[in-house]
């Protein structure tokens, strides 16, 4: 069993193990029979074979993905339509997907892996739920997009209001940047000041004002900001460490009566999996109270994947707006934000400060948001994310840890990560310390032997419902094998 130090935030997500045992695995080969070889021929074949590079191996694994039918560079910024997904930072040629069910994904070549991305992290309940594709099915015989209210929408906003604690009303928009530009807007509105705290590392989509420091694939790509954002876009975007109060408490009284909102990822997921301490997350709410000024939750990562309400239900604390994303949509594109009722009514057409779209509230979009919140909320689900990501997590450190390698990691429920450094890593600036190259080949290793981790340092990792016991010990076995080669 492994040891954990310290206290409860040890216990689930913090970095450091000590290890007491060693489990031991045990690998089924299956034989071939092969054409008669004299020693030296068997050996140059062993020696051949050891050779391969796992780059070589990618180009074999993807021997399709360089075909027609695969995203293509002239076609595309990049071949893909999301950085990261470029494979930039770990090497190799992208994998091309063909098909996804439950915990499992093929790509356009026929290879099978266990997913730990859930793209991104909607697939809490599995990739394409029988019970979701049924209701889409039927959703679909009425039509797709209205372009008009559908009672479907009060159906997912009782279940959203009923289920996070700061949401009173809620709005609901077509991506987490969306989510987090509508209330960004709405907090100015609603306190009259422009100045925003943000923190470094988190990211709040791709919009102007919070690309500074950024996380995901900012981070994935080493910029500290993106070319085209003008500065008097981020004038009013103040920074400080995740985890670091004495710098927000410098922010508000270097800019008293100026700072309309904090934002943050209550964890984050966007440089990694980072956790706050409880003490970071209660001095934030009172320093807002103390300010008068709006706390923002950004959880449309962690939002129903923590708990059923969220981080906020998790640690206790309530902030006053809160964004969603992901889960709310089943796998669907969808975004919502919400919270006090009197600052909701600030929004058009209650209010005045405007913000519309075309497909928000689309049906489909709300039906897959209903049945996979029906499902979550089923007694006994959160315990059993807990419970795999627990074994998974310290299945991988402890394999790391007994190949003589610096890791560290943690979890809480069905969220994860783990870096290639001693640790602890409390934000951006440790998560940064990690070795990138050792991760990369790792990567590399590991989606040889069917597993799919994120391809980048920089972003948690997801488990479902979906996940089998059977895959997490693959996934350990694996994540041994891999850890000793490098």
């Amino acid at each position: 069993m492994l040891q954990l130090k310290n206290c409860l935030l040890i216990k689930k997500w913090s970095l450091s193990l000590s290890l007491t045992h060693t489990h031991t695995h045990t690998h089924t080969h299956t034989q071939t029979n092969l054409f008669p070889l004299s020693l030296f021929g068997f050996s140059l074949l062993i020696i051949c074979c050891s050779c391969l590079s796992l780059n070589q191996k990618d180009k074999k694994r993807n021997r399709k993905a360089r075909s027609s039918k695969s995203p293509r560079s002239e076609l595309m910024p990049g071949g893909v339509n999301s950085p990261v997904r470029a494979f930039k930072s770990v090497g190799g040629q992208p994998i091309v997907i063909d098909s996804v069910k439950g915990s499992h994904m093929w790509d356009i070549d026929g290879n099978e892996y266990i997913d730990y991305v859930g793209s991104w992290g909607p697939a809490i309940i599995g990739h394409a739920d029988d019970e979701v594709l049924k209701a889409l099915a039927e959703r679909m015989k009425k039509g797709t997009s209205f372009g008009a209210p559908c009672l479907l929408e009060n159906v997912l906003a009782e279940m959203v209001i009923s289920a996070v604690p700061s949401i009173e009303m809620v709005r609901f928009v077509n991506s987490g940047t969306e989510a987090c530009m509508g209330v960004l807007r709405l907090a100015r509105a609603f306190t009259g000041r422009q100045k925003i705290i943000k923190f470094e590392g988190c990211y709040h989509g791709h919009a102007d004002p919070f690309l500074v420091k950024a996380g995901s694939g900012v981070a994935t790509l080493g910029l500290p900001d993106s070319p085209g954002v003008p500065k008097a876009a981020t004038y009013d975007t103040l920074t400080s460490p995740y985890n670091d109060i004495q710098t927000v408490t410098s922010l508000f009284e270097e800019h008293k009566g100026e700072i309309a909102a904090i934002i943050l990822e209550p964890v984050v997921g966007n440089s990694g999996f980072i956790t706050p301490t409880v003490d970071f997350l209660n001095a934030s709410a009172r320093s807002q109270k103390g300010n008068d000024t709006l706390l923002i939750f950004d959880e449309v990562m962690t939002g129903f994947r923590l708990s059923y309400g969220g981080v906020q239900e998790y640690f206790g604390i309530t902030p006053d707006l809160t964004t969603l994303g992901k889960i709310i949509g089943g796998g669907l594109p969808v975004g919502a934000y919400g919270g006090r009722r009197e600052i909701m009514e600030m929004v058009a057409p209650a209010g005045p400060m405007y913000q519309a779209g075309t497909l928000s509230g689309n049906p489909l979009a709300m039906t897959a948001g209903i049945h996979t919140l029906k499902r979550l909320k089923q007694a006994g689900n959160y315990e059993y994310l807990d419970k795999i990501t627990s074994e998974l997590i310290n299945g991988i450190l402890e394999a790391g840890k007994n190949a003589g390698h610096a890791i560290c990691g943690g979890y809480i429920s069905g969220m994860f990560g783990f870096f290639f450094t001693e640790g602890p890593v409390y934000n951006f600036d440790d998560a940064k310390k990690c070795d990138t190259a050792k991760f990369a080949k790792f990567y590399r290793g590991m989606l040889e032997e069917g597993v799919y981790f994120a391809p980048s340092q920089f972003e948690a990792g997801f488990t479902s419902l979906a996940h089998s016991s059977e895959d997490i010990q693959r996934t350990i076995a694996a994540a041994d094998k891999v850890l000793r080669q490098l």
